[in-house]
């Protein structure tokens, strides 16, 4: 495994709105090298500078208010099909998301989960049956069914932007953390969408679905 060698400044996106949603955190940027998801073809807004990088990423974060969950849409804006994905999507907000992104004008194609969640139904295989030829993603580890699987060190490209996955177990033990690209043509400053592994000023339970406190604090320590 390759170790971590220099440290950026990212945007920290948790799961659950117990705390503050956003954050700065530090977050190393060396990780495994692994398979890369070739579908570049597929896809809100996200701009903290004037470069043309940032003006790229589209982004929305979006509320499940009953079991306090925080879905996420991102794009390639730039992009011709302005491909997109929502990380951790819940059922009940199915529809209300699927609407902002035809009123966008983006083509969704994948419906990713950090985890399996045990508070709320994902709303993955809703997705699917209403929008065909989404693929939906989660990992390898969390032992759950999708279309794809990831590991760490996997890149899921959407247009000419991608994630980095990075495992970060403890609160399950699938847990990953999706990390935007860190190339000099990926959006600045970066974000992490860290599910429920690591929260504002606190971490996600670890009493349950495999979950470890000692494993979590070491993924916690590992990424940072």
């Amino acid at each position: 495994m390759l170790r971590f060698h220099h440290i950026v400044r990212v945007s920290l996106f948790a799961s659950k709105a117990s705390t503050f949603p956003l954050t700065s955190v530090s977050l190393s940027t060396s990780i495994p090298k692994r398979t890369t998801f070739a579908l570049r073809s597929q896809m809100t807004s996200f701009s903290s500078s004037s470069s043309s990088s940032s003006s790229k990423l589209l982004f929305r974060q979006l509320f499940e208010k009953e079991s306090s969950t925080y879905t996420y849409l991102l794009a390639d804006a730039s992009h011709p099909d302005k491909p997109a994905l929502l990380i951790d999507p819940v059922d009940r907000t199915v529809d209300r998301d699927l609407s902002l992104i035809q009123e966008l004008g983006l083509k969704l194609v994948y419906a990713m989960n950090t985890h399996v969640h045990a508070d709320h139904v994902t709303g993955t295989g809703l997705i699917k049956s209403k929008v065909p030829g989404v693929k939906s993603i989660i990992s390898k580890a969390s032992g759950a069914t999708a279309d794809l699987f990831v590991e760490p060190g996997d890149k899921v490209h959407f247009g000419d932007l991608f994630l980095e996955v990075r495992a970060t177990p403890g609160h399950t033990l699938g847990c990953v953390t999706y990390v935007t690209g860190d190339a000099s043509d990926q959006p600045q400053p970066r974000m992490a969408f860290t599910g429920d592994a690591l929260l504002i000023r606190g971490c996600g339970r670890t009493d349950f679905q495999g979950g470890s406190s000692e494993q979590l604090y070491k993924s916690v320590h590992s990424q940072a």
